[in-house]
């Protein structure tokens, strides 16, 4: 019988430009001679020879003559010896090796109408769950599933290292019009090696996984298959109680760190520590150190190691420098049995050029803006993702939900949410597009960020969103039913940058700086506010906080103990960047260990006893942390001795009668008989003295006193107190 398969078919299918090769390939029926029949084709580039086998009856074996020199077979069959069978192919290559497989193009596929329609709508929130590439058993054949959209490509194929990486052998079904492509591989497994072959007109290229579950360690680029769902987790109770517990009214204090350079192992400083190792270490770290989290830079796959992470390539790949995805899942599992949390940086914002990424990549603008004024970065070099489609807004909502369903993980901070509220952020004049509106804030963005906040905390309860903002934006931590964008926490750049500017100043200038530091209160509770000590601080000939520190070498140290122990006891959450809880003098490099040689030296020592001991305080202390965002929560004792550069108050828990008093001088002059005003006569014990010889002070301090009835700073009871160096004592009522 001849073959009924149009030359042009077999021409596009065999230079890449078929969009459905399903419609030549596997089995087809046919008429032979007036008898119902199966035509069984197959694109066998390499082969010299192929049968049609019948797995039932394996010596069942009928030839496959080539119907097209570039290697496409073709078998026709009676229908009768094929009904209801699984059919597979022989195939001989040079040298007389034979294999048997399955027929790709004889299997349904896995994704489904209803798939496609909420794909396009935006609201298919586990689209992980379809996309990308999934171990799949069809009857009783296993292999992978493969799927990728990809609407403006004229060809797809899945190439890797189970087919010599040549794009012809296995081309994808395009679902028009949705613009996905899938395939199932049978044979396949896990650690499987691949990439997506577009091919756009006349160009091709090779595409990593867009939503990929790893990847090869940089500089190599291919994605390999994982099965998620086999790591066995025990952190049940922590997941329930996280679920119930109200954050806002707990001690929050983050440790932020960079996974390849916190600590490198001893006999070789070149490698990274691994997921697992890391887990220990850092667990045993956080539970001496008093934290409550771990925030970590970003952990997806990202293929310059200079960028820290936030430029990513695989927002759905946990980066393989330190180990595997089960391996990660580990850290995080391990985490949560010591009550650590696990909060993730996340970059939504843009995503890098490189040419295996999402740039370009169906050879068309599809996750940017096709227009630089909209697409790109330009401090940056770097492209905007388009918000107003819908696929994109599903994909970067879909991967938040995805971190937090498959990996656990306790929340996402948002890195650097103000470029992607206004259009012209970062840009001059004439170098971006106005709304429709005629505005400049970015109303696509602004309705992605809502959705990824109510998604968030609709599916999973009790995660954390937190947003890097640094402009006056209102209401970013406020819920969208109430017009906010629904983060749980914002950072207080303001408070940052204001406090780093006054402790820079030589205390001798600081009273005229004094409102530097009063400042913050004005807007303390118009958010709910993260205190950040970030990464950033200490970066790009910054130096490190230590080496920020005016004055002598003790007097470098007392300033950084007073700076931290304002900053705990100010209303706000905590979070210290690695190395700066023990003093590192260099400005933190990502290619290298912290300095841990350092502890060696009493005055590192004791900073890192005061950091921990203020951890320990916050945690024990309702006053310092239940009501952060409340003005009942915060009273000022005195806030106007900018002679003295003293700043006074109290913090109160939720029972009104529960408060501790915070005095700080910012000056290395020791205040004696130092009147503070008190809410009530009695005996207060010094809880906290940062000058404390413990932590290398120079040891003056008050030990317990008595408020008298004396009255100052319109209160009924004073206290006199003598107020260390450069130091901040807390004091608390007995009974």
């Amino acid at each position: 019988m001849r073959t009924t398969v149009p030359l042009d078919k077999v021409s596009q299918l065999v230079e890449g430009r078929h969009e459905n090769p399903f419609e030549l390939l596997g089995p087809h029926e046919v008429t032979d001679s007036g008898r119902r029949a199966l035509a069984v084709r197959a694109l066998l580039p390499e082969a010299t020879q192929a049968w049609v086998v019948d797995p039932a009856h394996c010596r069942s074996t009928l030839p496959m003559r080539r119907i097209h020199p570039a290697g496409v077979f073709e078998a026709i069959c009676p229908a009768a010896q094929m009904n209801g069978t699984r059919y597979m192919l022989r195939v001989a290559e040079q040298g007389g090796k034979k294999s048997d497989m399955h027929d790709p193009y004889s299997f349904p596929h896995l994704l489904t109408d209803f798939d496609f329609h909420l794909l396009g709508e935006g609201t298919h929130w586990r689209m992980y769950e379809r996309l990308g590439a999934h171990l799949r058993t069809i009857d009783g054949v296993d292999g992978v599933n493969f799927a990728v959209w990809a609407p403006n490509a004229t060809s797809v194929s899945v190439v890797g290292d189970f087919n010599a990486w040549d794009g012809r052998r296995h081309p994808m079904r395009k679902h028009i019009p949705s613009g996905f492509w899938e395939l199932f591989v049978p044979g396949l497994g896990e650690g499987t090696l691949y990439k997506f072959r577009v091919r756009h007109h006349d160009h091709v290229f090779d595409k990593t996984d867009p939503l990929g579950f790893a990847a090869e360690v940089p500089p190599r680029t291919a994605s390999y298959v994982v099965d998620l769902d086999r790591y066995h987790w025990h952190d049940d109770d922590w997941i329930g109680r996280r679920g119930e517990t109200d954050w806002l009214h707990r001690p929050l204090s983050f440790y932020e760190v960079h996974l390849g350079s916190w600590k490198r192992p001893g006999d070789d400083p070149s490698r990274w520590l691994t997921y697992r190792e890391l887990a220990h270490q850092l667990v045993d770290y956080c539970k001496e150190m008093g934290y409550t989290h771990l925030e970590l830079l970003p952990v997806s796959e990202h293929p310059f190691s200079g960028s820290w992470g936030y430029q990513t390539v695989g927002y759905y790949s946990v980066t393989s420098r330190y180990g595997t995805p089960h391996d990660f899942m580990y850290f995080v599992d391990l985490c949560h049995q010591n009550d650590i949390g696990v909060i993730l940086d996340w970059v939504p914002g843009h995503f890098p050029r490189d040419g295996h990424g999402l740039s370009m990549f169906d050879g068309t603008s599809l996750y940017e803006h096709a227009d630089p004024r909209q697409g790109e970065h330009r401090e940056w070099g770097t492209k905007v993702f388009n918000y107003g489609r819908h696929e994109v807004r599903n994909y970067l909502t879909a991967n938040a939900l995805f971190w937090f369903d498959k990996y656990h993980i306790d929340g996402l901070r948002v890195d650097a949410v103000a470029s992607m509220l206004y259009l012209d952020y970062s840009r001059e004049e004439g170098d971006w597009i106005p709304n429709c509106f005629g505005g400049r804030e970015n109303l696509e963005a602004i309705s992605f960020i809502k959705q990824f906040n109510e998604q968030s905390h609709l599916q999973h309860p009790g995660v954390l969103t937190i947003a890097e903002e640094s402009t006056a934006w209102a209401a970013v931590s406020r819920p969208t039913y109430l017009g906010g964008l629904g983060f749980s926490l914002k950072w207080n750049m303001g408070w940052m940058n204001d406090t780093r500017s006054y402790m820079r100043h030589e205390p001798i200038h600081r009273k005229y700086h004094h409102d530097e530091l009063t400042f913050s209160l004005i807007y303390a509770f118009h958010e709910n506010f993260v205190l950040p000590l970030s990464h950033d601080e200490v970066v790009h000939g910054k130096g490190s906080l230590l080496d920020q520190m005016p004055g002598d070498l003790w007097q470098k140290f007392a300033n950084l103990r007073l700076m931290y122990s304002y900053m705990w006891t100010h209303p706000g959450k905590k979070l210290l960047f690695m190395g700066g809880d023990f003093g590192q003098w260099n400005e933190w490099n990502y290619d290298c260990s912290l300095q841990w040689d350092l502890m060696q030296w009493e005055s590192h020592q004791g900073l890192r006893k005061c950091v921990a001991d203020l951890n320990h305080l916050y945690r024990r202390e309702p006053a310092l942390y239940e009501l952060d965002f409340d003005w009942a929560g915060f009273e000022w004792i005195d806030c106007h001795d900018h002679e003295n550069s003293v700043l006074s108050y109290v913090r109160r828990a939720k029972n009104p009668d529960d408060f501790v008093v915070v005095a700080c001088n910012f000056t290395p002059v020791p205040r004696q008989g130092y009147r503070l005003g008190v809410p009530r006569a009695g005996w207060y014990d010094e809880i906290f003295n940062s000058d404390s010889t413990f932590y290398a002070g120079s040891n003056l301090g008050n030990g317990g006193i008595a408020a008298d009835d004396f009255s100052t700073h319109g209160r009924p009871a004073s206290i006199n107190v003598t107020l260390p160096p450069l130091a901040t004592v807390v004091f608390k009522p007995r009974g």
